[in-house]
């Protein structure tokens, strides 16, 4: 019988916690796992199960966070009050906003996120289903790890999570009330939705305008506190301001996704072919970290040619610095691997 360990907290919501997990299965001696488990109370539970239910209609959907089990599982928290537990894959990058407060993204990396974001919406919209809280918060990066020229190389995918304030297309949010007509978190609203409550993909399009202004800018889509003084810029049908200094290309995305007619706005699938995301493929989904864990990273270049990995690596040797500059002794020398630039090859930030 596999055993199951709290390991630390990981979020809490309107309708439940999330915890971090480690499974272990003493029989087979096989390494411990871990899980992000959901948890929630008994008057929650229609909830949980409406979002179990509509995540296992997207398993093994690209870009949604998986579910573990075929099943809710029931238990008792530490006061011996029954809980309903939902078994989900853990994302050891943490979320999007998280992300985002250790960092600047740089242009490419926004581009690719932003795509990996619209693959999860075009799986979700194909399946009926609006997930209507779209925020970074609710996008989990799952980064995975290679050795990379004696260095470390991590490549995130990002998969959308929570889905329990997703609606049926078209139909009207349980979660809208006329005095707070917000179908989810209010600064990822759009116009039309808090006019009459009802959840149309579109409305998932805006979200994710603010969520790539946000990318850009790394503050909120707009300058508001209190979603009251937000509300009537909604109900007017403004929308965040895009600043001048973002990429035309860019510009003209986030444009498009807060267009003031929802109509405009096109499909997630449209939004697929947009100039925005013309030269990003699955080979340049790629983001290099370096540094020590929990320090801010800034991108770094990636060298596009074929014929780099054939040549060999130079290395050089960087002694410590003299300690009229930072005062620091018996400093180690440190090597920094330097890959052949080939003719020809070219710079991409990521």
């Amino acid at each position: 019988m596999p055993s199951m360990e709290f390991m630390k907290p990981l979020g809490k919501g309107a309708y439940g916690s999330v915890d971090l997990m480690r499974i272990t299965k003493p029989d087979d001696g096989s390494e411990p796992c871990y899980h992000a488990v959901k948890s929630s109370y008994a008057h929650d539970y229609e909830s949980l199960r409406k979002e179990f239910r509509i995540l296992s209609k997207l398993r093994n959907c690209p870009r949604i966070v998986q579910t573990l089990g075929s099943s809710l599982e029931r238990g008792v928290d530490d006061y011996g009050v029954r809980v309903y537990k939902m078994s989900m894959e853990y994302a050891a990058g943490g979320s999007l906003a998280s992300f985002m407060e250790t960092r600047s993204l740089r242009d490419s990396m926004i581009r690719d996120f932003t795509l990996m974001i619209l693959q999860g919406l075009v799986s979700i919209h194909s399946r009926g289903y609006v997930h209507c809280d779209l925020k970074p918060e609710n996008l989990l990066l799952f980064p995975r790890h290679e050795s990379f020229g004696g260095g470390l190389k991590s490549t995130y995918e990002l998969k959308i999570c929570d889905f329990g304030m997703s609606t049926k297309a078209g139909e009207e949010s349980e979660f809208w009330e006329f005095d707070s007509p917000f179908l989810g978190t209010p600064l990822y609203m759009s116009p039309e939705s808090v006019q009459d409550g009802v959840a149309e993909r579109a409305l998932d399009l805006w979200s994710l305008g603010c969520v790539v202004l946000e990318m850009y800018t790394g503050e909120g889509p707009w300058p508001f506190a209190d979603s009251k003084d937000l509300l009537p810029e909604l109900l007017s049908g403004n929308g965040p301001e895009i600043p001048q200094s973002l990429p035309w290309e860019a510009r003209q995305f986030l444009k498009t996704c807060l267009a003031r007619n929802p109509d405009e706005r096109g499909s997630a699938e449209e939004l697929l072919k947009h100039p925005f995301l013309r030269n990003v493929s699955d080979d340049q989904k790629k983001v290099m970290v370096t540094g020590a864990a929990g320090s801010r990273r800034e991108p770094a270049v990636v060298l596009e040619s074929k014929d780099a990995k054939k040549k060999p690596l130079r290395v050089k040797i960087i002694p410590p610095k003299p300690l009229q500059f930072k005062k620091v002794s018996h400093r180690p020398l440190r090597l920094k691997i330097i890959p052949p630039k080939p003719p020809g090859c070219k710079l991409i930030q990521v």
